[in-house]
């Protein structure tokens, strides 16, 4: 007995140690761009916008970042010899009060979208408008759009006036477990710390997970975001999170946007980091502020700058990256990644709808 117990905590040893390797190697590979003309309409809907991607059961899911017309669409990418090769939009969903005022009531700035594979609902978030007094939150529907419920959120995330224009919840992922999902702010409370400047800061944004089963927030860490690295050219200087995606349990890939006014088309710089929620990060969801408090929040590593690519890039630079999904698996068994830009409709000037594909590797 005692030796079949030996045996099996060898057994664990390994699998730990081989599994902490293969995450420490991680690295992400660049393969294929696409650009999706500006033009392109769908059922006499534009498509643009783009600001979150999901995919499921073969197709992929975006929701478009338009306040009069809140929508998704339904698509297939098709990716050969790790190609992007065409993408055919199957369906568009508009989303539409029927029997409820919810669409009504509440203030559209869509940012993140994604799918449970077991009920077909899909959850959305939508930033709302701070300058406008109108809270950020998250709901779902049904697979057409219709409205089924808005989930609370936790008191850390629930006072307006604690939240800053734009710099509210961003991002969003499905549990790695599929037990829950998590939301992340795109920006810092007021009460937790300081924008990113061009000096280390403490600036922690927060990382919420809810309970699938009950529908609430159950946990929250906080994950200090990046200071910003380019001189300014311009009053606008600015750092956050634009996209989370749970690769593993406990385990991110988090996508940080920089965007800074004065350089044309190139004022984005963006980075991927594999963030770990550890045993010893601070579950932050009864603290109400960061400022004064000590805490410890997500480990982080950059595995990947946009900027080492820009040059293999159809225009030489890379946009407003908002979404990050998993792609299909490569013939050679590795997973790949999907990151797709919101060109804001073109109203600020020269923008895409790019499509970047990644292979993730161990190497």
């Amino acid at each position: 007995m005692k030796q079949i117990k030996k045996i099996l905590i060898f057994s664990i040893s390994i699998f730990f140690l081989l599994s902490c390797k293969k995450d420490k190697n991680l690295s992400l590979q660049y393969l294929d761009e696409y650009i999706l003309k500006e033009s392109a309409f769908f059922n006499n809907t534009l498509i643009g916008g783009l600001s979150g991607v999901d995919y499921t059961k073969g197709f992929y899911y975006f929701i478009v970042d338009d306040g009069n017309d809140p929508r998704f669409l339904k698509a297939k990418i098709n990716i050969e010899n790790n190609k992007i090769t065409n993408i055919k939009f199957y369906n568009v969903h508009h989303l539409k009060d029927t029997i409820s005022t919810f669409y009504k009531n509440n203030y559209f700035d869509l940012e993140s979208i994604f799918v449970d594979e077991n009920t077909n609902e899909i959850h959305f978030v939508s930033e709302g408008n701070i300058a406008y007094n109108k809270p950020t939150f998250v709901f779902k529907t049904d697979s057409s759009g219709n409205f089924i419920k808005e989930f609370p959120l936790p008191k850390t995330l629930s006072h307006i006036q604690n939240m800053k224009h734009n710099a509210t919840l961003e991002a969003s992922s499905k549990s790695a477990n599929s037990k829950g999902f998590w939301v992340a702010m795109e920006g810092v409370l007021k009460s937790d710390g300081v924008d990113p400047t061009f000096t280390e800061t403490n600036s922690p944004i927060r990382l919420t997970y809810f309970d699938k089963q009950t529908g609430k927030a159950t946990k929250q860490f906080a994950y200090q975001l990046e200071k910003i690295t380019k001189p300014a050219k311009g009053d606008v200087n600015l750092n956050g999170v634009t996209a989370i995606l749970e690769y593993e349990e406990n385990k991110f890939f988090v996508v940080e946007r920089t965007y800074q006014n004065g350089y044309d088309v190139y004022g984005n710089i963006i980075r991927v980091f594999k963030a770990e929620v550890t045993e010893s990060t601070t579950n932050c969801i009864a603290i109400d502020s960061l400022k004064n408090t000590k805490f410890i929040a997500l480990k982080k590593t950059l595995i990947f700058n946009f900027e080492s690519i820009k040059d293999k890039l159809a225009h030489g630079f890379i946009d407003n990256i908002e979404g990050i999904t998993f792609g299909p698996t490569l013939k050679n068994g590795n997973n790949t990644l999907l990151f797709v830009s919101d060109n804001n409709f073109q109203k600020y000037g020269k923008q895409l709808n790019q499509f970047i594909l990644l292979e993730i590797t161990d190497k």
